[in-house]
């Protein structure tokens, strides 16, 4: 969204506001957190193969924004797609509310019954009202909680405007702080009360807002003073009505299974929003049994100008598919035309893909793909982490051209369990059967 709307759109809710929301910032003790995620196609009655093509929708609408330009340099783009849903409760008495999870984002959000009319998106369950929590506090304009969000003002009556701004749009509203329940666990939380949204239809999936888990000090990690998360996804298709799993805090850990691999992040620039993104150490790719011939540079995370940066790869749980640069999507394309060059099929008109086998011969044909970080560490993609059915006879590559930007994105995540030791600067993972979690 543009300034100048933002602009606006602040001017049209401080003339017009019906209700604050505030609070103080404060974080209570590390303690665990643990919810049950829901994909957000479990709601309506997809076939496999049309949870497929919205994937591919929603990763194409997200590399479409990040190539948003501003002056020649790229926009960094975070909740331009979110994929799984966590259900909470907030305020006193509680009310229920439901949240997109992003890690690529850090502030917690709701809509509110400050919403004016038509102004609001939809949702499935009632606005959160503030008035009738008798736990709720509005955050001051002079509170560090306040200064924590990247757009902030004063209200008129004192109160902390806040404005967020997405790559699915943006919203406005006050900060104030009330008491939140989880599956398991629970704090004492600073939020946004969401007073106007103006998000691309469909953006919240009938959810009530977004839980931020990225590094800034608004985020669910970094309130709850927790020094690690983690998350098991369960596969797309065939997980028998298993809910997958985020933890944070003391219940985050990888326990019995597979091995352990382990690697460091990345170092986040201090520039915000790059400030806020979990970065990986990505080195290079093999398929089968051949090493691309991908460039050292194609995985850098570069300033590109003050304040601006470009490159790097981006663990999020939110986005479909992974986008590789192009400079090592590239080889990977080549390569695997080359390896399936007599078992390749015509990819669907409309599917947008570029890869295509029949669908029966995924396992027989499609080699493993690995992926190699720093350190030595390596993630093995079995054939149905990075191909999927686009129709009752075609199975295609869920791997798409990024931009410079490259992203691994949930869908090669399934059935592995993510370890973020924020603390400690390292990211681990196991395989698991993250329906037993």
């Amino acid at each position: 969204m543009a300034p100048t709307a933002l602009a606006s759109l602040v001017l049209l809710c401080l003339s017009n506001v019906l209700i604050t929301c505030s609070g103080s910032g404060g974080t209570g003790a590390e303690t665990g957190i643990r919810m049950k995620l829901t994909h957000v196609d479990a709601k309506g009655s997809y076939t496999a193969e049309e949870r497929v093509r919205r994937a591919v929708a929603a990763s194409r609408q997200r590399l479409a924004s990040m190539r948003a330009t501003s002056g020649g340099v790229s926009a960094p783009v975070h909740w331009a797609t979110r994929q799984y849903i966590a259900e909470y409760l907030v305020g006193d008495p509680p009310q229920r509310a439901e949240a997109l999870i992003d890690t690529g984002s850090d502030l917690i959000w709701t809509q509110s019954t400050a919403c004016l009319r038509k102004v609001c998106a939809r949702q499935d369950l009632p606005y959160f009202n503030a008035s009738a929590s008798g736990s709720f506090a509005p955050v001051p304009c002079r509170d560090r909680a306040c200064a924590a969000n990247y757009r902030h003002l004063c209200a008129l009556d004192g109160g902390c405007t806040f404005v967020a701004s997405y790559g699915a749009g943006g919203v406005i509203g006050f900060l104030g702080t009330d008491a939140f329940a989880f599956q398991s666990g629970g704090a004492a939380l600073a939020f946004g009360c969401v007073s106007f949204t103006r998000v691309t239809p469909g953006a919240l999936h009938g959810a009530s807002g977004l839980i931020g888990l990225g590094r800034g000090r608004l985020s669910l990690v970094s309130q709850t003073d927790a020094t690690r998360f983690s998350y098991c996804l369960t596969p797309y298709f065939h997980n028998d009505g298993a809910s997958s799993h985020l933890l944070v805090g003391a219940a985050a850990s990888l326990g019995g299974g597979g091995p352990v691999t382990s690697m460091p992040f990345v170092e986040s620039p201090k520039d915000f929003p790059f400030s806020t993104f979990y970065y990986l150490p990505l080195e290079g790719i093999t398929v089968g049994d051949t090493k691309l011939p991908i460039p050292s540079s194609a995985f850098d995370l570069r300033q590109v100008d003050k304040g601006y940066w470009a490159g790097g790869v981006i663990i999020d749980s939110g986005s479909p598919f992974t986008s590789l640069a192009e400079a090592a999507y590239e080889p990977l394309r080549d390569e695997l035309a080359g390896q399936l060059n007599g078992s390749l099929v015509a990819p669907p008109a409309d599917s947008g893909l570029a890869l295509c086998v029949a669908r029966g011969d995924v396992d027989r044909v499609v080699p493993t793909l690995v992926l190699h970080f720093g350190g030595g560490a390596d993630m093995a993609l079995p054939p149905g982490n990075y191909w999927a059915p686009v129709d009752k006879s075609t199975a295609c590559m869920a791997i798409l051209e990024g931009y410079e930007q490259s992203i691994i994105g949930n869908f090669q995540q399934q059935n592995t369990h993510f370890l973020f030791d924020v603390a400690g600067g390292r990211f681990s993972f196991q395989t698991a059967d993250c329906s037993t979690l």
